[in-house]
């Protein structure tokens, strides 16, 4: 298996939410995709949902993405307080969880502050403004596969 990518469900702030993603992460989005993009005759799409996001994509290094969307309301809410799936980011170094952690938990709810586990790993748990649930870890003796 090459890669996993992370898909989040939002209610409408999916934009909003992936721009501050943007402002932790860097880089730039590789997908932007609205429903009205894709209106046609076959696939009506509601005024009020056209400009909503159908898939926004954010490259996470060379083989990852954070990939995400705004449900329609034709197929309800979602609720993201209560996903209880959480993204795992693994950084590079102690600076690299730090910076991330803070950033990606600023307005949200720490969990579990970011520190040494007893598993050997420096971890932190939260929740971020937008009710999706991150651990961020560093782990030395971690080596990623190409």
């Amino acid at each position: 298996m090459r890669t996993i990518n992370t898909w989040i469900n939002f209610n409408g702030n999916a934009e909003e939410a992936f721009t501050f993603y943007k402002s932790v992460f860097g880089g730039e989005f590789s997908r932007i995709i609205r429903f009205g993009d894709l209106a046609s005759d076959e696939f009506q799409v509601a005024e009020n949902e056209a400009k909503k996001i159908m898939q926004i994509a954010l490259p996470l290094g060379k083989y990852s993405a954070l990939i995400g969307n705004d449900v329609p309301e034709f197929m309800g809410r979602v609720n993201e307080n209560e996903n209880r799936s959480k993204i795992v980011v693994n950084a590079e170094s102690r600076e690299e969880a730090d910076l991330l952690f803070n950033g990606l938990s600023a307005g949200g709810d720490v969990e579990g502050p970011i520190d040494q586990g007893p598993w050997g790993t420096y971890a932190g748990m939260f929740r971020d403004k937008y009710g999706i649930e991150w651990i961020v870890e560093f782990d030395p003796n971690y080596v990623a596969q190409a």
